[in-house]
């Protein structure tokens, strides 16, 4: 088990990181805001606010929420269980938001239509301070149960 906890220490340290790069993109876009047509610069940012969101989403439901299962000796699930399980131990406030973040994740890795691009921008605009309320939730709650200071 102490090895366990030695991965999601490493890994919270992971996203720690990914969580501050993904708070800087969403205060920068926050100041663009969501209009009819952007600057290539200001596509850039959101490309950078979309892809960072996509990947801190993947580390969180994918990787720390799978790494506490195990440490918690639990039988692992699909993603969906993992997100349940989550809202469950307090991590996140609400499964289906969670579900509708997973979703929007997948939208992003798979998208190509630029007419999609603003429908897109404001659903990460929405989400991502939920997804950054839940790493400070998750971190409190790693503190808490096995000692890992981040």
């Amino acid at each position: 088990m102490t090895s366990i906890i030695n991965l999601l220490a490493e890994e919270l340290g992971i996203l720690k990181e990914a969580a501050n790069v993904l708070d800087y993109s969403y205060k920068k876009c926050n100041k663009i805001e969501i209009k009819k047509a952007y600057t290539e610069e200001e596509l850039e940012s959101f490309d950078s606010l979309t892809s960072r969101f996509a990947r801190l989403s993947d580390l969180l439901i994918q990787k720390i929420f799978k790494m506490i299962e195990k440490a918690d000796l639990e039988i692992e699930g699909g993603i969906r269980d993992s997100i349940n399980k989550a809202e469950k131990k307090g991590l996140i406030t609400d499964a289906d938001t969670f579900i509708e973040i997973r979703e929007l994740r997948n939208t992003i890795a798979h998208e190509y239509i630029p007419e999609t691009y603003k429908e897109i921008f404001v659903k990460v605009m929405e989400y991502a301070p939920v997804l950054l309320n839940s790493v400070e939730k998750v971190k409190i709650f790693c503190k808490e149960k096995y000692g890992i200071l981040s």
